[in-house]
């Protein structure tokens, strides 16, 4: 049963970070259909695909993302 628990917990760091002045959040999550719930899920907040960051390397298995706040 979907409760929004993941939706609260996004909602909840993108506000922290906010507050505490950040001007970008990425993140890195599986390419699998398995992850396909929370890539959609970060597209819904504004998240969008990007290459990779911050010593990440291109993976098959990994998809990359990002949002400017």
């Amino acid at each position: 049963m979907r409760k929004g628990v993941a939706a609260k917990l996004v909602e909840h760091v993108i506000e922290v970070a906010m507050k505490r002045g950040y001007k970008q959040m990425s993140l890195e999550t599986g390419s699998m259909a398995y992850f396909a719930p929370a890539r959609a899920l970060y597209s819904r907040y504004g998240f969008n695909e990007c290459p990779p960051f911050e010593g990440y390397e291109e993976d098959l298995n990994s998809v990359f993302m990002t949002k400017e706040l």
